[in-house]
């Protein structure tokens, strides 16, 4: 086998599929480090320090998986710059000269996973639906993959009519208002999506305004991102019982995402009547969790560090380490919080690992 030929028909190929067996994403998860590990000398000294060459690793599990830190310090890519790479960028809540880079030669990898993992899990079933979207478009965020991620929906999924609402002046409140009114009055289900923090300056406002609305069955919520520092924070319960209040959706229609710019892939859940929600991913990407300390598999039923091994990731690294602590439950897993304490030192020390082997 040719370590440096492309691997994207295949991923391509293996996303269509209805699902896969163990065996057969072990096959491609494997294809792809040996890949990456013949192609990015980072990498590849970070998993020679770990002894994990491909004649080692023999599963998914085995991959070593790179702190999403790494993304800021290094280039982690296989295939060399080009005019028509896509980069998609971190935010940058805590520094923003230090942001977390993703490079994508192509696309049709990450709108393939997200086309096909949105419509089982956001549209069920329905073809299109008209859309509003509480955050600013590519133009404004060329580098977001969230900014991208969003403008794919509306285009792939919305129905006439589906219009960004956030503008550089802000929310545009009473263009939303009016079309909200719209819906309600025309017995038309409406989807909203955005990030999380838009969703509490827009409950906010129909507080101050004392308005609420009643959408027709079969809208739908879609929230990811968490505040960010843009909005007051609120606990889940109290996030989603106000967001159902004030815009007349069932909990159980309040679909969180749950995704960052190091992933080529998303997790869903299944609605929010009850939080913490179980989020849980398509057939190419699957999560382990590990004890930061030890960086072994934990205990079943145990909390730890998630690692996400995405097959979409062709271009960077399949596995990442994250700094999200989670829990293993039937069907998924619970997302619990950021790392703090013992847990976020152990995200620091595998930074730190990681780049000793970048330099050596």
């Amino acid at each position: 086998m040719d370590t440096l030929a492309s691997p994207v028909a295949e991923i391509l190929d293996f996303i269509a599929q209805e699902s896969c067996t163990d065996a057969q994403f072990d096959r491609l998860a494997l294809r792809l480090f040996a890949y990456q590990y013949a192609a990015s000398g980072a990498y590849r000294s970070f998993c020679q320090r770990r002894g994990a060459t491909p004649r080692q690793v023999k599963s998914w599990h085995d991959i070593p998986a790179v702190p999403i830190d790494a993304f800021k310090a290094l280039e982690l890519r296989c295939e060399p710059s080009s005019p028509a790479e896509r980069v998609f960028m971190t935010s940058g809540t805590t520094r923003a000269d230090n942001r977390g880079r993703h490079f994508h030669p192509r696309l049709d990898v990450y709108d393939l996973s997200m086309t096909l993992n949105f419509a089982q899990r956001f549209m069920k079933g329905a073809a299109h639906l008209p859309m509003g979207i509480l955050f600013p478009d590519e133009e404004a965020l060329p580098n977001s993959s969230l900014a991208h991620y969003l403008s794919l929906a509306k285009s792939t999924f919305g129905s006439s009519g589906s219009r960004h609402f956030m503008t550089p002046q802000g929310l545009d409140l009473p263009g939303l208002l009016a079309t909200l009114e719209d819906a309600e009055r025309q017995g038309q289900p409406y989807a909203l999506l955005g990030a999380s923090y838009s969703f509490v300056h827009l409950v906010d406002a129909l507080r101050q305004q004392g308005r609420r609305f009643l959408l027709p069955p079969g809208s739908r919520i879609l929230d990811t991102g968490g505040y960010k520092g843009q909005s007051r924070e609120l606990p889940l319960e109290s996030f989603y019982a106000d967001l159902s209040q004030a815009l007349g959706v069932p909990r159980s229609d309040c679909i969180n995402m749950y995704g960052m710019t190091e992933l080529s892939t998303q997790f869903y859940d299944d609605g929010n009547a009850a939080v913490p929600s179980v989020k849980s991913g398509p057939h190419w990407i699957r999560s382990r969790l590990i004890d930061p300390a030890t960086g072994r598999t934990v205990a079943p039923g145990a909390r730890g560090l998630l690692v996400h091994c995405d097959l979409g990731n062709f271009n960077s690294v399949t596995s990442i380490l994250t700094e999200d602590i989670g829990q293993a439950v039937a069907g998924g897993f619970l997302l619990l919080g950021r790392a703090q304490g013992v847990e976020a030192k152990g995200c620091s020390l595998a930074v730190e690992e990681f780049m000793r082997a970048a330099a050596a």
